[in-house]
C-alpha cells in the first residue's frame, strides 16, 4: 500500500506494531545507562534528576523492549536547544502537536529505525512525576502485581497490537487501581 502525501514523512518507527518480550535482566543496566548518557548531555538545561520508568524497570514483567525514562526541567522555554542536543545523539522530538500531551515534551531514541527508549521530559512539579514512580515502586515491590499487570498487557498487546495510544490508554485503569491502593 502505497503513503498518501501526508504519511510520506512520517518515520517507520512511529507506527510500530507492540511486541511484548520476556523479561530481560538487561534492561536495569541499560535504563542505568540511558539515565546517565541523558543526565550527562541535559545537565547544562537545569536537569537535576533522570528516572527508569515504565515496564523495563520493573523485575519479572513482560515490555517493549523500550526503556522509558523521565527527566524533568524548570521551563519548556530551551526545549528546541535540548532537542538539537538530543538528536546528535539519535533522540527524536515528537512535537507537542503530534504528542497530545501538554504536561510534557516527548523523545524517541532510534536505532535501525526500531524505537530503543522514550524520554519524558515534564515540568518540575508535575504530579505525573510522583506518579509514575509511585507505580514502579509499588509493583518492584509486589510480584502479585506484576504477574497482574502483564496478563493484563499480553491481552491488551493482542487487542491493540497496531494502536500504540489505545494500548496505552486500556492500561489505565489498571495502573490508577495501583495508584489507589
Amino acid at each position: 500500500m502505497a503513503k498518501s502525501d501526508d504519511q510520506q514523512d512520517i518515520p517507520v518507527w512511529a507506527y510500530e506494531k507492540i511486541e511484548l518480550k520476556n523479561p530481560d535482566p538487561l534492561w536495569m543496566d541499560k535504563g542505568n545507562q540511558e539515565k546517565e548518557e541523558l543526565f550527562h548531555l541535559l545537565s547544562r538545561f537545569g536537569v537535576k534528576q533522570v528516572e527508569h520508568i515504565g515496564s523495563t524497570a520493573i523485575p519479572h514483567l513482560p515490555a517493549k523492549p523500550i526503556i522509558d525514562l523521565m527527566a524533568s526541567v524548570s521551563s519548556f522555554e530551551e526545549v528546541d536547544q535540548i532537542a538539537e542536543r538530543l538528536y546528535l545523539h539519535h533522540w527524536h522530538h515528537v512535537p507537542p502537536e503530534l504528542d497530545k500531551q501538554p504536561w510534557r515534551r516527548f523523545f524517541v531514541k532510534v536505532k535501525n529505525d526500531k524505537r530503543t527508549a522514550h524520554l519524558h521530559l515534564m515540568l518540575d512539579g508535575e504530579e505525573r512525576w510522583e506518579k509514575q514512580l509511585n507505580f514502579r515502586d509499588k509493583l518492584r515491590e509486589n510480584p502479585h502485581l506484576v504477574e497482574e499487570y502483564a496478563n493484563i498487557k499480553y491481552k491488551l498487546a493482542q487487542e491493540f497490537q497496531n494502536d500504540r495510544e489505545k494500548y496505552t490508554e486500556a492500561k489505565a485503569e489498571f495502573i490508577g487501581k495501583v495508584l489507589r491502593e
